[in-house]
């Protein structure tokens, strides 16, 4: 069985503040540590369960968190920041499951460090009328190559966010958020004793998953800070004003709504920051 992860950062137990997650102090350090331990954690369950390749997709701002000789499984390494498929790059329909670990809520959610992608630009996304962060987003790939998502982990609100779009998923979730900036965590070798147990049931049970249940038409509505984010967005084929600060991305070639989803992000990133 072949296996990809994406990991993020945001929802890992003991994680609440950006120094932590951002950056290359001390703090973000031992955020790297704690990522890590969880990423091994799942890697270890998806074999148990019987993976027997993972490629792990380090999905979190540069992209290069992760010490390729620590990674548990010797599993593969895809890092850096510019990726055609961003959080997803790397997979593709030889894949038997696709497992998120570490992941947030979106923005606006009452979840730590919530965000969608891009906090300076983007105030909501709907994924077929339904409120989602960026696993719902990231799961529009794995639907287009037919790939189950079988796990997510991270704070409650990822989880539950993730399972409103994907019922079925398997969840562990590693902490309650308090605030934007508070949580309560589970000790991280609970966190990641739990990841570990719950991803091994959860490739185990693969084969009887089926494919995110997002098509054959995918539409996402996305609601920015600024009417000139609005209208830069529309500079990248395939989105449409909708409204000031409303844009809309619609098709049933759910890969094409995904890329011009990213392309859209990064077009606007300078707009978003220069006001």
């Amino acid at each position: 069985m072949k296996i990809f992860l994406s990991s993020d950062m945001e929802g890992t137990a003991g994680v609440v503040d950006w120094e932590q997650c951002i950056g290359d102090g001390p703090q973000a350090a031992a955020g790297r540590q704690l990522l890590l331990d969880e990423v091994n954690a799942a890697i270890e369950g998806a074999l148990a369960g019987g993976g027997t390749e993972i490629v792990v997709n380090d999905s979190h701002a540069q992209m290069r968190n992760l010490p390729p000789q620590a990674l548990a499984g010797q599993a593969s390494y895809i890092s850096g920041s510019h990726k055609p498929l961003y959080m997803m790059q790397g997979l593709d329909d030889s894949f038997d499951a696709v497992l998120f670990v570490s992941y947030h809520g979106s923005v606006g959610a009452p979840a730590g460090l919530s965000h969608t992608y891009n906090p300076r630009a983007v105030t909501e996304v709907r994924l077929n009328g339904t409120v989602s962060g960026e696993a719902g987003i990231n799961a529009l790939v794995a639907a287009h190559h037919g790939v189950p998502v079988v796990l997510v982990t991270g704070d409650r609100c990822a989880c539950e966010e993730t399972a409103g779009l994907l019922p079925g998923i398997h969840s562990a979730i590693v902490k309650e958020s308090v605030s934007r900036l508070a949580a309560h965590s589970l000790h991280p070798s609970r966190a990641c004793a739990l990841i570990r147990e719950v991803a091994e049931k959860a490739v185990a049970s693969a084969g009887q998953a089926g494919p995110p249940p997002l098509g054959p038409v995918a539409t996402l509505e996305i609601s920015v800070r600024t009417t000139d984010i609005a209208e830069a967005a529309t500079w990248v084929r395939g989105v449409r004003r909708a409204g000031p600060r409303e844009i809309v991305i619609e098709g049933d070639d759910l890969l094409s709504v995904y890329r011009s989803f990213c392309a859209a992000i990064l077009l606007t990133r300078s707009v978003a920051e220069a006001v």
